[in-house]
Formats: structure tokens, C-alpha cells, sequence
């Protein structure tokens, strides 16, 4: 099962809808060229039925076998949304929507699946039904939990689910996976401390919340080291402090701080909810200021099921000769609340050198396409022989 001939043939054509798509970046769940885009084109391909506005914009093409006595269906996930960053590249592709751009491969993700999916309507070489998943709002908004709560898999019988993603830097055509928590739980936080503003030359009538602020980021820092076991995984990230005044003689009334938490364990991420919490009612109070904390429970772990991660590593083997062990992630992705519904595998593909996921100079780069695409075709026909 290496790399099909058929998606050497297709490569330009898949390219050029992967390039439309990335001239056209949509966020959240204004995927509306998109989505339409692709349904225009299951449908071309013939699938046996399209179903839109699943979720907003997320949709479900049907795809069904030569044989549907298995009774069984799976699902394969693509997420189509961009990013709000300002493009950098100067590619004559690059972003027509000024501040977006698919700058985490979304628009390659969307391509290889819609090339796998005419694939399959054109060989139909298994026995069930295949579901290409289309999902907006990966990049926040929490896309795939709105799908399944929309119904998804149990309106399709999905009983299993797959997903994929690029990666940048890794040898190109290599897949990574693991078993169990993958990438990581990903909470925010905003925290207010207010204090008394008075003037910079004055600070002992004041009561300082940029001071108080530099102390709580650095006693923030000890959550992870000196509350979590080393062994375990855990950041603790501030990544931006502001006031309410610009000017350089001011000391302010309040300050905004604004960061993430990551873990890969449950009570891991509890534990570090709670000290979080227990430092912004205590810290700032023992310089005379109060804080408000705002915390968000964002994406849960992500654990690819046992039995699932070794179908999913037996194909990529199949298509590419190797498939390595992942590390741990400390990224987050939405497909966590998919594996929560049913069970299933996530697997990275190795994109080679280039910029990195989230850069303004980031490209999908399609060489890897024919791997991607040959993957998913390889887990509906390893999943549902005939």
C-alpha cells in the first residue's frame, strides 16, 4: 500500500485547489467559500450524499463501498479554518483577505482529504461507508466539539474516527504517532490587578500593579516548578502584560496579564487551575491589590485509543516505509473532543524544512500531499476491507 500513481497524476490538480484555498483563508466559523467549495466537489465526485451546515460550517460527505455488508463506517477529519496573522510570504497564492492567512497547513488538511474523497468514489474498494469530515473552527472555537454536538457521529454510525496534520521541520513523508495523551490540554487565563495609580516619582503613595504584576508572572512560574511532578508535562505561560497608560511618568490604576496553561493529565490540570487561582487571590492582596482572574477551559487532552494508533502506524508504514514514535505535544487541537466520541488515532506527516506552523512566512508544501492523500484512502480500505 505505498503511494498511490493515481494521486502522482492528480498532484497539480489538488495543488491548485490547495493554493485557492490558501488565497481565500477564512477564520473560525466563517467558512462559507470553503465549505461551499467543497461540497461543489464531492459532489462532483459522486459522492453518495453531502450534508452541510453541520456545525455552522462544517460538513459530511458519504462515500459508499462496493459493499456495505460490514455494516461499519468511519470517519476522516480534515479542518479547513485560517489564522488571523498577516501574511509574509510573497507568494503569488498569498492571502487576498488582509490579517488572515493558512498559516497551519488547514488549506493542504481540507486539499488532501477532498483528494482522497474523489479517490474513493472513483475505485470504491471497501466495504461500508466512509464519512470525509470538513471541520471550521480548529484554530478556537472548538469546531469539532460544535460538530459533535451537533450530532455528528451518531446521525452517520461514524464508529471510528481518524485525523491528520503537517508538520514542518520533519523529514518529508514521515509520519509520527503515539498511544494515549498526544497533545495537550490547553487552557487561558486573564488576570486584572488592580491597584493605586499616582505619579512615577511618587510610588511610595501608590500601590504598584506593574511591580505587582512582575512579581506574580515570576511566582506563577513555581506551578510547574515546585507543584508538578518533574517527570510529568506542564507550562506555565504569561505571554502579555499591558496597563492602562502609556505615558512614562505614570504609575497605573490596573494591569491586564493574559497566558496559557498546558498539560497532558487531568489532575494535572487541575491542580494547576486551583494553585493559579489560590496565587491571584493571595499575591496581589499581600501588596494591597486585588485581582481578578478570568480562567477558560480550552481543548482537552488529546489521546489517540491503543488498537486505533497501531491501524493508524500500520498504513502510514504502508506509505511511506516508516512511521516513528511521536513526543508529546504541547500544542493543543480540537480533534480531542472527536477521540472522546469514538475511538481513533491522530498521526502527523513530516513536511520537511520550511517556516513553522503559526509563522507569517509559513507555506504547505505539496510535495507531501501525495502521502497524505494515500493515507487516508489506506486506513478506509485497511478499516473496512472487502
Amino acid at each position: 500500500m505505498p503511494i498511490r500513481n493515481r494521486f502522482a497524476e492528480m498532484l497539480p490538480e489538488i495543488t491548485s485547489w490547495r493554493r485557492d484555498f490558501h488565497s481565500h483563508p477564512e477564520l473560525r466559523f466563517e467558512c462559507h467559500r470553503t465549505a461551499k467549495i467543497v461540497a461543489d466537489k464531492l459532489r462532483s465526485f459522486g459522492c453518495d450524499e453531502v450534508v452541510e451546515g453541520i456545525g455552522v460550517t462544517g460538513l459530511v460527505g458519504l462515500i459508499h463501498g462496493r459493499k456495505r455488508n460490514s455494516g461499519r463506517v468511519i470517519g476522516l477529519r480534515a479542518d479547513m479554518d485560517a489564522l488571523p496573522i498577516l501574511e509574509a510570504t510573497g507568494l503569488p497564492y498569498a492571502s487576498t483577505h488582509h490579517g488572515k492567512m493558512h498559516a497551519c497547513g488547514h488549506d493542504g488538511h481540507t486539499a488532501m482529504l477532498l483528494g482522497a474523497a474523489q479517490y474513493l468514489c472513483e475505485t470504491r474498494n471497501f466495504d461500508g461507508t466512509v464519512a470525509v469530515i470538513f471541520q471550521p473552527a480548529e484554530e478556537g472555537g472548538a469546531g469539532a466539539k460544535v460538530m459533535c454536538e451537533s450530532g455528528l457521529m451518531d446521525r452517520f454510525g461514524i464508529q471510528e474516527v481518524y485525523g491528520m496534520h503537517n508538520r514542518p521541520g520533519h523529514p518529508l513523508g514521515e509520519f509520527n504517532i503515539r498511544e494515549g495523551a498526544f497533545y495537550a490540554a490547553c487552557d487561558e487565563f486573564r488576570i486584572i490587578i488592580e491597584g493605586k495609580g499616582g505619579h512615577a516619582a511618587k510610588p511610595h503613595v501608590t500601590c504598584d500593579p506593574v511591580f505587582i504584576a512582575s512579581q506574580l508572572i515570576l511566582a506563577l512560574q513555581s506551578i510547574a516548578s515546585r507543584n508538578a511532578d518533574p517527570t510529568e508535562n506542564i507550562v506555565m505561560s504569561v505571554c502579555g502584560v499591558r496597563s492602562d497608560t502609556e505615558a512614562h511618568n505614570v504609575i497605573p490604576q490596573r494591569v491586564e496579564m493574559r497566558g496559557t496553561i498546558r498539560t497532558h493529565a487531568q489532575d494535572l490540570r487541575r491542580m494547576a487551575e486551583t494553585r493559579l487561582r489560590a496565587l491571584c487571590a493571595s499575591f496581589p492582596a499581600a501588596f494591597g491589590a486585588t485581582a481578578e482572574l478570568e480562567f477558560v477551559e480550552g481543548y482537552p487532552v488529546m489521546v489517540n485509543h491503543s488498537a486505533h494508533t497501531q491501524y493508524a502506524r500500520k498504513v502510514a508504514q504502508d506509505v511511506s516505509g516508516q512511521c516513528l514514535e511521536a513526543g508529546f505535544n504541547m500544542g493543543g487541537e480540537d480533534f480531542a473532543y472527536m477521540l472522546e466520541e469514538r475511538p481513533g488515532a491522530y498521526i502527523v506527516l513530516g513536511a520537511g524544512d520550511g517556516a513553522g506552523l503559526h509563522h507569517p512566512e509559513y507555506d504547505f508544501n505539496d510535495e507531501i500531499i501525495p502521502y497524505g492523500c494515500s493515507w487516508y484512502v489506506g486506513m478506509a480500505e485497511a478499516r473496512l476491507p472487502l
